[in-house]
């Protein structure tokens, strides 16, 4: 078992991690009956993605000896009705400025973020947009 999550009222959960005993709260957005003052379910679902990303990254960096320390993710998911879900999910990463790295490094490392497997978990009709910024 990875983890359990008990709801604690007001539309809130707690997920606690087994392994580690950390939590995650959540809280329903406020464009959702929530009071949006923790991650939604939806939130963590797109920042799962861009954790994912940037951990494969950071896998095939350490193999090259290139420290991706302090590259910065903005995720941003936009949600759709009809049924309510994830409609699409805007990754910008944007590198530190003493990052030194050449074109190959950076395509191995773009094509490496691709491959993470919450990335394969995504369903098509989820539009992922992902800009690099070096």
């Amino acid at each position: 078992m990875t983890s359990t999550v008990i709801y604690d009222g007001n539309l809130r959960t707690v997920a606690t991690h087994l392994a580690s005993g950390t939590e995650i709260q959540t809280d329903a957005p406020t464009d959702n009956q929530g009071k949006g003052e923790r991650f939604s379910p939806s939130d963590l679902v797109a920042t799962a993605l861009g954790s994912c990303m940037m951990t494969i990254m950071g896998i095939k960096a350490r193999d090259m000896e290139v420290d991706l320390k302090g590259t910065r993710i903005e995720v941003e998911k936009i949600m759709k009705a009809d049924p309510r879900r994830i409609g699409g999910i805007n990754l910008t990463f944007t590198f530190p400025e003493h990052l030194q790295v050449d074109d190959k490094q950076r395509t191995i490392l773009e094509r490496a973020a691709h491959t993470c497997p919450v990335a394969y978990s995504i369903h098509p009709d989820i539009a992922v947009k992902t800009v690099f910024n070096w």
